[in-house]
Protein backbone atom coordinates (compact mmCIF):
# COMPACT_ATOMS: atom_id res chain seq x y z
CA UNK A 1 0.00 0.00 0.00
CA UNK A 2 1.33 3.21 -1.03
CA UNK A 3 1.67 6.34 1.88
CA UNK A 4 -1.13 9.00 2.32
CA UNK A 5 0.25 12.78 1.49
CA UNK A 6 0.79 14.94 4.27
CA UNK A 7 -0.98 18.71 3.12
CA UNK A 8 0.77 21.85 4.85
CA UNK A 9 -2.64 23.65 5.03
CA UNK A 10 -1.84 27.54 5.46
CA UNK A 11 -5.23 29.46 6.50
CA UNK A 12 -6.52 33.15 7.20
CA UNK A 13 -4.20 35.15 9.49
CA UNK A 14 -7.36 36.22 11.65
CA UNK A 15 -10.65 36.72 9.69
CA UNK A 16 -12.54 35.20 7.02
CA UNK A 17 -11.39 36.59 4.48
CA UNK A 18 -10.12 33.47 2.46
CA UNK A 19 -10.84 34.92 -1.17
CA UNK A 20 -8.29 37.13 -0.88
CA UNK A 21 -5.51 35.25 0.49
CA UNK A 22 -5.99 31.70 -0.16
CA UNK A 23 -5.66 30.29 -3.86
CA UNK A 24 -8.96 28.27 -5.20
CA UNK A 25 -6.62 24.71 -5.55
CA UNK A 26 -5.73 25.04 -1.93
CA UNK A 27 -9.41 25.60 -0.68
CA UNK A 28 -10.78 22.89 -3.37
CA UNK A 29 -7.76 20.68 -1.94
CA UNK A 30 -8.70 20.96 1.68
CA UNK A 31 -12.57 21.01 1.31
CA UNK A 32 -11.60 16.86 -0.24
CA UNK A 33 -10.03 15.86 3.27
CA UNK A 34 -11.92 14.36 6.36
CA UNK A 35 -8.32 13.88 8.36
CA UNK A 36 -6.40 17.26 9.93
CA UNK A 37 -3.96 17.62 12.34
CA UNK A 38 -4.54 20.79 14.08
CA UNK A 39 -3.39 23.11 17.03
CA UNK A 40 -6.66 24.05 18.03
CA UNK A 41 -9.30 22.09 17.57
CA UNK A 42 -12.15 25.31 17.78
CA UNK A 43 -10.52 27.78 15.74
CA UNK A 44 -9.82 24.44 13.56
CA UNK A 45 -13.68 23.41 12.86
CA UNK A 46 -14.02 27.54 12.32
CA UNK A 47 -11.84 27.69 9.73
CA UNK A 48 -12.99 24.34 8.09
CA UNK A 49 -16.75 25.26 8.27
CA UNK A 50 -15.48 28.67 6.08
CA UNK A 51 -14.29 26.55 3.66
CA UNK A 52 -16.96 24.07 3.34
CA UNK A 53 -15.93 20.72 3.30
CA UNK A 54 -17.42 17.91 2.28
CA UNK A 55 -18.25 16.08 4.84
CA UNK A 56 -20.16 17.87 7.21
CA UNK A 57 -17.30 19.13 9.83
CA UNK A 58 -19.27 17.23 12.81
CA UNK A 59 -17.90 14.41 10.65
CA UNK A 60 -13.90 15.07 9.82
CA UNK A 61 -11.46 13.35 11.95
CA UNK A 62 -9.16 16.04 13.76
CA UNK A 63 -6.25 15.10 16.06
CA UNK A 64 -4.18 17.56 17.93
CA UNK A 65 -0.40 19.04 18.04
CA UNK A 66 0.64 21.83 19.98
CA UNK A 67 3.31 22.66 22.58
CA UNK A 68 1.67 20.07 24.64
CA UNK A 69 2.51 17.13 22.14
CA UNK A 70 4.81 14.61 23.60
CA UNK A 71 7.46 12.86 21.24
CA UNK A 72 5.38 9.78 22.66
CA UNK A 73 2.30 10.87 20.95
CA UNK A 74 3.48 11.73 17.55
CA UNK A 75 3.82 8.42 16.10
CA UNK A 76 -0.07 8.37 16.19
CA UNK A 77 -0.64 11.32 14.32
CA UNK A 78 1.34 9.64 11.43
CA UNK A 79 -0.36 6.16 11.68
CA UNK A 80 -3.29 7.53 8.92
CA UNK A 81 -0.55 8.58 6.39
CA UNK A 82 1.32 5.52 7.14
CA UNK A 83 -2.02 3.45 6.36
CA UNK A 84 -3.02 5.49 2.96
CA UNK A 85 -4.81 8.43 3.53
CA UNK A 86 -4.05 12.18 2.84
CA UNK A 87 -4.13 14.12 5.97
CA UNK A 88 -4.07 17.96 6.15
CA UNK A 89 -1.58 20.03 9.25
CA UNK A 90 -2.70 23.15 10.07
CA UNK A 91 -1.73 25.95 12.03
CA UNK A 92 -2.10 28.85 14.11
CA UNK A 93 0.00 30.90 12.77
CA UNK A 94 -1.31 30.58 8.91
CA UNK A 95 1.50 28.59 7.70
CA UNK A 96 2.22 25.07 8.84
CA UNK A 97 5.54 24.63 10.20
CA UNK A 98 6.59 28.07 10.38
CA UNK A 99 7.08 29.15 14.17
CA UNK A 100 4.73 26.13 14.25
CA UNK A 101 4.78 23.35 16.41
CA UNK A 102 3.48 21.19 12.60
CA UNK A 103 7.08 21.48 11.83
CA UNK A 104 7.70 18.16 13.69
CA UNK A 105 4.96 15.87 12.34
CA UNK A 106 6.55 16.69 8.83
CA UNK A 107 10.30 16.08 10.38
CA UNK A 108 8.37 12.67 11.58
CA UNK A 109 7.07 12.19 8.02
CA UNK A 110 10.17 12.55 5.91
CA UNK A 111 12.00 10.23 8.48
CA UNK A 112 9.41 7.62 7.32
CA UNK A 113 9.06 8.64 3.24
CA UNK A 114 5.85 10.12 3.98
CA UNK A 115 5.40 12.91 1.06
CA UNK A 116 5.38 16.26 2.90
CA UNK A 117 3.50 18.99 0.46
CA UNK A 118 3.32 22.54 1.58
CA UNK A 119 0.23 24.72 -0.07
CA UNK A 120 0.36 28.45 -0.56
CA UNK A 121 -1.05 31.00 1.48
CA UNK A 122 0.12 33.70 4.02
CA UNK A 123 2.90 33.55 6.36
CA UNK A 124 3.31 36.92 8.43
CA UNK A 125 7.02 36.79 8.96
CA UNK A 126 7.19 36.37 4.94
CA UNK A 127 4.93 39.13 4.51
CA UNK A 128 6.34 41.50 6.88
CA UNK A 129 9.25 41.05 5.22
CA UNK A 130 8.21 41.38 1.53
CA UNK A 131 6.72 44.74 2.99
CA UNK A 132 9.16 46.28 5.31
CA UNK A 133 11.76 47.24 2.47
CA UNK A 134 14.71 45.72 4.36
CA UNK A 135 17.65 43.26 3.28
CA UNK A 136 15.23 40.09 1.57
CA UNK A 137 18.73 38.73 0.90
CA UNK A 138 19.34 37.76 4.55
CA UNK A 139 17.34 37.75 6.84
CA UNK A 140 16.86 35.57 10.10
CA UNK A 141 13.52 34.77 11.89
CA UNK A 142 14.31 34.60 15.81
CA UNK A 143 11.10 33.60 17.46
CA UNK A 144 9.74 35.23 20.22
CA UNK A 145 11.88 37.91 22.53
CA UNK A 146 12.28 37.08 26.15
CA UNK A 147 9.47 38.55 28.34
CA UNK A 148 11.96 39.48 31.38
CA UNK A 149 12.36 43.34 30.79
CA UNK A 150 15.98 43.42 31.33
CA UNK A 151 16.90 39.59 29.67
CA UNK A 152 14.41 41.56 26.36
CA UNK A 153 17.05 44.43 26.85
CA UNK A 154 20.38 42.56 26.60
CA UNK A 155 18.72 40.50 23.48
CA UNK A 156 17.37 43.57 21.14
CA UNK A 157 20.87 44.99 21.78
CA UNK A 158 22.46 41.51 20.97
CA UNK A 159 20.03 41.50 17.86
CA UNK A 160 21.05 45.07 16.50
CA UNK A 161 24.96 44.43 17.27
CA UNK A 162 24.64 41.57 14.86
CA UNK A 163 22.32 43.22 11.95
CA UNK A 164 24.99 45.81 12.27
CA UNK A 165 27.66 43.67 11.72
CA UNK A 166 26.31 41.06 8.82
CA UNK A 167 24.00 43.95 7.26
CA UNK A 168 21.28 40.98 8.24
CA UNK A 169 17.53 41.95 8.97
CA UNK A 170 16.65 40.38 12.08
CA UNK A 171 12.44 39.23 12.22
CA UNK A 172 10.71 38.27 15.61
CA UNK A 173 8.11 38.66 17.20
CA UNK A 174 5.88 38.44 21.01
CA UNK A 175 3.15 37.69 22.93
CA UNK A 176 0.93 39.98 21.74
CA UNK A 177 -0.50 41.31 24.98
CA UNK A 178 3.78 42.07 25.69
CA UNK A 179 3.51 43.82 22.25
CA UNK A 180 3.84 47.26 23.15
CA UNK A 181 6.21 46.82 26.17
CA UNK A 182 8.55 45.12 23.19
CA UNK A 183 7.45 48.61 21.17
CA UNK A 184 8.79 50.74 24.01
CA UNK A 185 11.97 48.69 24.91
CA UNK A 186 13.31 48.58 21.02
CA UNK A 187 12.35 52.92 20.91
CA UNK A 188 14.33 53.19 24.21
CA UNK A 189 17.32 50.83 23.69
CA UNK A 190 18.11 50.61 20.18
CA UNK A 191 20.45 53.14 18.24
CA UNK A 192 18.74 56.58 16.19
CA UNK A 193 19.65 55.59 12.65
CA UNK A 194 18.45 51.35 13.40
CA UNK A 195 15.52 51.16 11.29
CA UNK A 196 12.19 49.43 12.94
CA UNK A 197 9.65 48.12 10.81
CA UNK A 198 6.14 47.70 12.46
CA UNK A 199 3.99 44.87 10.87
CA UNK A 200 0.59 44.41 12.41
CA UNK A 201 -2.77 42.28 11.37
CA UNK A 202 -1.14 41.41 8.12
CA UNK A 203 -4.25 40.79 5.26
CA UNK A 204 -6.22 42.20 7.62
CA UNK A 205 -8.09 45.67 7.66
CA UNK A 206 -6.31 47.04 10.16
CA UNK A 207 -3.20 45.96 8.34
CA UNK A 208 -0.27 48.75 9.63
CA UNK A 209 3.16 48.14 7.71
CA UNK A 210 5.19 50.81 8.26
CA UNK A 211 9.11 51.39 8.00
CA UNK A 212 10.84 54.39 10.06
CA UNK A 213 14.71 54.92 11.69
CA UNK A 214 14.32 54.63 15.63
CA UNK A 215 14.95 58.64 15.57
CA UNK A 216 11.84 58.91 13.49
CA UNK A 217 9.95 56.29 15.37
CA UNK A 218 10.58 58.38 18.53
CA UNK A 219 8.95 61.40 16.98
CA UNK A 220 5.61 59.71 15.58
CA UNK A 221 2.74 58.68 16.89
CA UNK A 222 2.83 54.63 17.93
CA UNK A 223 0.56 52.77 16.84
CA UNK A 224 -1.89 50.28 18.90
CA UNK A 225 -0.31 47.40 19.27
CA UNK A 226 -1.51 45.49 21.98
CA UNK A 227 -3.23 42.22 22.02
CA UNK A 228 -2.78 42.32 18.15
CA UNK A 229 -0.47 39.95 16.09
CA UNK A 230 2.35 41.60 15.46
CA UNK A 231 5.65 41.00 13.64
CA UNK A 232 8.78 43.08 14.40
CA UNK A 233 11.97 43.34 12.00
CA UNK A 234 15.39 45.42 12.93
CA UNK A 235 17.84 46.42 10.36
CA UNK A 236 21.43 47.81 11.54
Amino acid sequence: MSYGTLYLIPVTLGADNINQVLPPDVVSLAQKLDTFVVENEKTARRFLSTIKPLKPVRELELMLLNEHTTDKELPALLHPLLAGKDVGLMSEAGCPGIADPGARLAALAHRHHVRVAPLVGPSSILLALMGSGFNGQRFAFLGYIPSDKQARILRLKEIERHSQKQGETQVFIETPYRNQHLLEDILAQCQPETRLCIARNITLPTELIMSKSIQDWRKTELPELHKQPTVFLLQG
